[in-house]
């Protein structure tokens, strides 16, 4: 797409975590640019970009990223600020008072705040000359509640799919509904890049990703760490890092019942074994092995060209999202890599999954770029967004949906919803910082607890 097509474009991303706030902000940069990238190249880098203003917005809620956990990313935008709902669609509304719109908004949210979103913004641009288009998608693998995430999705003028299989599975679903598929377009993972793995680091270095809810069990949680405290002992050469994507008292995408740092805590760790946070990217740099449950990290390691393992010990399984690499090569034991075991990954299985190891990763967001010059070039204005559940289609599941952020059926905010015209007092702000620990307290220490309890 010509550089001059898309010059002062402002760009806006709403999202309810760290994760998903890496993913929307990189999103958005990679298909406004005018290529995604090279190795260890952040998209728009080259010397005709277009100019663009991204303004952030973070979703108020249990999972509203720290400071710290907004640094890590590594993503910077020309504005942020945390909002409500209500308070976000308030300011989608500002071209109502002569401000000018908004060209692209992407909504980097769980599916439920996505289908909210959509349907308040929809009320509204109602009338509206012009609205920005409107991307949404998924932060890594998706293997759970295809249908549902999907169908809330649907609505948005570009629902991203991060490989050639999940863009024919998308589409499978909205026309297994009788809605239309034209929204889904192919990409790739955003966040994928960095120097190929050439080996050689001395020492040897083994990361296990950690993920927030896989495995849920503590039982399944300790077993990993101590079968990854044997492979420190057993290869007393290697550094062994244990990859951990929050510090306690923090929320990912996920909640984290049981962090990994406090198992850590009741146990003896070998020295050649340490806990690291930290951007993944820079982590990978000096990865030789890179192990996991089924971390999106599995993805970004095998575009590296990393050697990665994905476990089996606790099985094969949906629920803990493993089932996704079935045909990667990448299955594989601890007892197997404590025997020297390097796992080597299909090619045809790595094109399929928009891994992009090939090279091609360049070109993997000129589809989107495309459409989006399509829709912000076109002659009049864009149609109003069309969800597939409406009162119509989905009456007993829109309601509530809509209602968890304090909007009605009709999109409209109800009655004492919580918004504000000015940035909250000191005061406020400071009962919000506690109320969000309190929960987390609560999640983290005190369920726990009460679960045990009920299993007596």
């Amino acid at each position: 797409m010509p550089a001059s097509a898309m010059k002062a474009l402002r760009v806006a991303v709403l999202a309810d975590s760290d994760t998903r706030w890496k993913w929307g902000a990189l999103t958005a940069s990679r298909i406004v640019s005018a290529r995604a990238g090279g190795p260890g190249e952040e998209p728009g880098s080259g010397p005709d970009e277009p100019d663009i203003r991204l303004d952030g917005y973070l979703l108020r809620g249990r999972a509203t990223p720290t400071t710290r956990q907004l640094t890590e990313v590594g993503v910077r935008a020309d504005s942020l600020r945390e909002v409500t709902a209500v308070e976000f669609l308030r300011a989608m509304d500002g071209g109502a008072a002569g401000e000018e719109p908004y060209d692209v908004l992407v909504l980097a949210l769980v599916g439920g705040g996505v289908q909210a979103m959509l349907h308040g913004l929809k009320r509204v641009w109602e009338g509206r000359a012009r609205r920005p288009v409107v991307v949404t998608g998924y932060v890594g693998v998706v293997y759970e509640k295809l249908a549902d995430g999907l169908l809330l999705r649907h609505g948005a003028d570009l629902v991203l799919a991060n490989s050639g299989q999940d863009a024919d599975r998308f589409r499978a679903v909205y026309e297994g509904v009788g809605a239309d598929a034209s929204a889904v377009t192919e990409v790739a993972l955003p966040f994928l890049g960095g120097a190929p793995h050439t080996g050689g680091n001395d020492p040897y270095t083994v990361v296990f990703a950690a993920q927030p809810s896989v495995p849920a069990s503590r039982t399944d949680r300790a077993y990993l760490l101590q079968r990854l405290i044997g492979h420190a002992r057993l290869h007393p050469d290697r550094e062994v890092l244990l990859k951990l994507r929050s510090r306690p008292g923090e929320h990912t995408t996920h909640i984290e019942e049981i962090p990994y740092q406090k198992l850590a805590q009741k146990t003896g760790l070998p020295p050649n074994l340490r806990l690291v946070y930290g951007h993944m990217g820079e982590v990978l740099d000096r990865t030789d092995l890179l192990v996991t449950v089924s971390s999106t990290a599995a993805l970004e390691a095998l575009h590296r060209r990393i050697p990665t393992a994905v476990l089996t010990d606790l099985g094969v399984r949906e629920v803990l999202g493993n089932h996704h690499f079935t045909g990667s090569g990448c299955l594989a034991s601890w007892d197997e890599l404590d025997a020297g075991h390097r796992p080597a990954p299909d090619e045809a299985w790595l094109a399929r999954q928009g891994v992009a190891a090939d090279g091609s990763y360049a070109t993997a967001f000129d589809a989107a770029r495309e459409r989006i010059a399509e829709l912000l070039a076109a002659p009049g204005p864009l149609p109003p967004l069309d969800p597939y559940y409406t009162l119509a289609t989905a009456p007993g599941y829109l309601p509530g949906i809509l209602a968890r952020h304090h909007l009605g059926p009709d999109g409209a905010p109800l009655p004492g919803a919580p918004a504000a015209d000015r940035e909250p007092g000191p005061v406020r702000q400071i009962v919000r910082r506690a109320a969000r620990g309190a929960y987390r307290h609560g999640v983290q220490r005190v369920a726990p607890v009460i679960r045990r309890m009920g299993e007596l």
